[in-house]
């Protein structure tokens, strides 16, 4: 009775009747196919960001490096850049601040910017780097210069000098600055 059922199922597939394994193979393969495209054709906006904290003599106190998150609205923004339909500035500009709160994709700005004092968000040199591909990474270099003190301990980029959208944010340790201080901030985000 085995070796029956076993040779009508044969049967069965070389004739192409579909049975329910047959169709369980097809769909994997379909899964298979698709897991394959979006390798292909999949794109991620990985970052970093880098702090140097500089003494009012100009001698480095220490470096930092953390990956951050891209935000939703970055995200949105970005695939506007991508084709204009939705007509976003370019980001350009970079700020930081002394908020605590825990970075999440869903927020749109600092928890607490700083303002004054030589912390202000500012429009930072903008460059493309080689990181894996040729220009495959967009880097943002700006140097505060502080006359007031702050406990700085989030950072992100935007495309306006106030408000806009906010591509990316990182929250840290406090990085403590006195008046005299600097601290250049290099963030990096690169397409894969």
């Amino acid at each position: 009775m085995k070796k029956l059922l076993i040779a009508i199922s044969i049967a069965g597939l070389l004739l192409g009747c579909a049975s329910a394994d047959t169709q369980k193979l097809k769909m994997r393969d379909d899964i298979d196919v698709k897991k394959t495209e979006s390798v292909q054709f999949g794109h991620r906006l990985v970052g970093n960001v880098e702090f140097a904290h500089y003494n009012r003599h100009g001698e480095l106190v220490e470096t930092r490096r953390y990956t951050n998150i891209v935000t939703n609205t970055g995200k949105a923004c970005t695939a506007s850049r991508i084709n204009g339909a939705g007509g976003e500035a370019t980001f350009t500009h970079v700020a930081i601040g002394t908020g605590t709160t825990a970075e999440s994709a869903t927020q749109t700005a600092l928890i607490s910017e700083i303002t004054t004092g030589g912390g202000a968000r500012a429009a930072a040199s903008v460059s493309r780097v080689t990181t894996s591909q040729t220009n495959d990474t967009a880097q943002w270099i700006i140097t505060y210069n502080f006359t007031a003190t702050f406990a700085v301990t989030e950072s992100g980029i935007f495309n306006a000098s106030t408000a806009g959208c906010m591509l990316a944010r990182k929250v840290f340790s406090a990085i403590n600055v006195v008046s005299g201080d600097s601290i250049q901030v290099t963030w990096r985000v690169q397409v894969q």
